[in-house]
C-alpha cells in the first residue's frame, strides 16, 4: 500500500480524498494556488505545497510544478481527483516516468477513451450500442452537409476532445450547417486545443444514464449500477440520483452488461463511468467514458455502502476487486450547490461567505471545502458543496432532501439552493418524468 499520496486537485474533491487516505493510514500532500491558501483541503492534509498563482495553467494544470511538489515531499502516488489533469494522458505518462503511481487508468486507456472517435470505434468492436454518426472527423462544411443528409436531421456536432458541453451544436436544418460547424470548431479549439469535430444523430428528449464501473489489474471488471443524470443545464449536470426512476430490471441488466463490455474492451483499470443516452423506448447508446472519479460518485457510495475513493486506491495498489456487481439497496440523490445566481441565468457568484450552516441528520451528507468567512475565488469551477441524501424510497428521499435544503444556509453569495428547492416541488420531477431537456421549460419563478 502507498505511504504518501499527493492530491493534484483542490476544493471538496481534494478534501474527500484526504479523508479516505487518513482512514487508510496513508499520509497526504495537498497542493494549492495562492487563491486557495485558506481552503480546508490545505488545512487538513499532512503536508501542503503552494504550486503557483491563481491561474490554473500556472498551478493546478502545471505538470512541472506538481511533479516538483512530488519530489519535495517524496510522495509515492498521485490522486488526480476530477477535472484539471485527471484525464490527461501526458500527465499519467509523466507519473509513470517518475516512478510515481497515477491513481487511475494507464495513459493508453485515457487516450483511447479521451478521443471520442477512438472511443466510439472501440465500443463498436466490443458490441456496445452507439449512436449513428460520421464514423470519423468531419473534414469541412461540405463534408458535414453530406453526413447530415445521410444520417437525417436533427444531428449534433461534437468536439472529439474534451467534454462538458464545449464544442457542441445541434443542427436542425441544412442552412445552419456552415455557421454551426464553424462555431463548434472554434469553441473546441479554444477549450481543448483541438478543433476536431464529429457528427452524430441527435437523440431527441433522451435520458442521460451512466453506469459506474471498476476494473482491477487482474482483468476483472464489475459495475456498481446506474446514476440518473438527466437534470442538466447546457450539458452540465446539476442533480443526480440512483436508482434511475426510468430504470427497470431488464434495462439495468442490459446496460450493466454493456458497461462491463466497454470496460473489458480496454482492460480497464480503476474507477470509471460509462455514459449512455437512453431514448423513450429504452434503447440505449454509448456516449462517452469518463476515466476518473465523478463529481456525483457519493450517490453510488450511498446506495451500495461502498467507498469509491478507497476502491480507487486499492486497485492502484494492485489489490483485486471482489468480482461481483453491486445494485442499489435504497435511494440517493445529490444536489450540486454552486456559487451561481439561478435567478440571473446561473451567473457565477464569487465572494466571501458571511454565514454557513450545513444540514445534518440521518441520511444526510454534505461534501464541501467552504465555511463562514471563506472567500470563493473567481478562477475555478463554481461548485462549493454537494448535498447528498439517502432514504428507503425515492419519495422519502425527496422529502428528506427538501428538509435538508431548508436547513442549508449560505449567506454573502448567491447559490443554486433556491433552484433545487423548486426542483423538489416540481410535479413532473416528482413523478420521475423528465429528460435532458427538462430545464428548457423549467421556471424558477411562477
Amino acid at each position: 500500500m502507498f505511504k504518501k499520496i499527493l492530491i493534484a486537485n483542490r476544493g471538496e474533491i481534494a478534501l474527500r480524498v484526504i479523508r479516505t487516505c487518513k482512514e487508510m493510514g496513508i499520509s497526504t500532500v495537498a497542493v494549492y494556488s495562492t487563491a486557495d491558501k485558506n481552503s480546508l483541503h490545505v488545512r487538513f492534509a499532512d503536508e501542503a505545497v503552494c504550486i503557483g498563482p491563481p491561474k490554473s495553467s500556472d498551478s493546478y494544470l502545471s505538470i512541472p510544478r506538481i511533479m516538483a511538489a512530488v519530489e519535495i515531499t517524496n510522495a509515492d502516488a498521485i490522486h488526480p481527483g476530477y477535472g484539471f489533469l485527471a484525464e490527461n494522458a501526458d500527465f499519467a505518462e509523466v507519473c509513470k516516468e517518475y516512478g510515481v503511481k497515477f491513481i487511475g487508468p494507464t495513459p493508453h486507456m485515457i487516450s483511447m477513451m479521451g478521443d471520442k472517435i477512438t472511443a466510439k470505434e472501440t465500443m463498436i468492436k466490443a458490441g456496445v450500442p452507439v449512436v449513428p454518426g460520421s464514423g470519423g472527423l468531419v473534414q469541412d462544411a461540405a463534408h458535414a452537409r453530406k453526413i447530415c443528409k445521410d444520417i437525417g436531421y436533427p444531428v449534433i456536432m461534437k468536439a472529439t476532445a474534451g467534454g462538458g458541453g464545449k464544442g457542441m451544436r445541434v443542427v436542425w436544418h441544412e442552412k445552419e450547417i456552415e455557421d454551426l460547424y464553424d462555431k463548434a470548431r472554434k469553441e473546441a479549439k479554444a477549450s481543448f486545443g483541438n478543433d476536431g469535430i464529429y457528427i452524430e444523430k441527435f437523440i431527441e428528449q433522451p435520458r442521460h444514464i451512466e453506469f459506474q464501473i471498476v476494473g482491477d489489474q487482474h482483468g476483472h471488471v464489475v459495475h456498481l449500477s446506474e446514476r440518473e443524470c438527466s437534470i442538466q443545464r447546457r450539458h452540465q449536470k446539476l442533480f443526480e440520483e440512483s436508482p434511475s426512476p426510468f430504470m427497470d430490471e431488464s434495462l439495468r441488466n442490459k446496460m450493466g452488461k454493456a458497461a462491463i463490455k466497454a470496460g473489458k474492451a480496454i482492460d480497464y483499470e480503476g474507477v470509471g463511468t460509462i455514459e449512455f443516452l437512453v431514448d423513450k423506448n429504452r434503447n440505449f447508446y454509448f456516449m462517452e467514458m469518463n476515466t476518473r472519479i465523478q463529481v456525483e460518485h457519493p450517490v453510488t457510495e450511498e446506495v451500495i455502502d461502498h467507498d469509491l475513493i478507497k476502491e480507487q486506491i486499492k486497485v492502484a495498489a494492485g489489490i483485486p476487486i471482489s468480482g461481483k456487481n453491486y445494485y442499489p439497496n435504497n435511494h440517493a440523490m445529490e444536489c450540486r450547490i454552486n456559487a451561481e445566481d439561478p435567478y440571473n441565468n446561473f451567473m457565477p457568484s464569487p465572494g466571501t461567505i458571511t454565514s454557513f450552516h450545513s444540514p445534518k441528520g440521518h441520511g444526510v451528507r454534505v461534501d464541501t471545502h467552504v465555511y463562514a468567512g471563506y472567500t470563493i475565488p473567481p478562477y475555478y469551477d463554481s461548485l462549493i458543496a454537494k448535498l447528498i441524501c439517502k432514504a428507503p424510497t425515492r419519495e422519502d428521499c425527496i422529502l428528506k432532501m427538501q428538509r435538508a435544503l431548508d436547513e442549508f444556509i449560505v449567506e454573502g453569495i448567491k447559490t443554486t439552493i433556491p433552484f433545487h428547492k423548486k426542483l423538489m416541488q416540481d410535479p413532473q420531477f416528482r413523478k420521475g418524468d423528465f429528460n435532458t431537456g427538462f430545464l428548457d421549460h423549467f421556471k424558477l419563478e411562477d
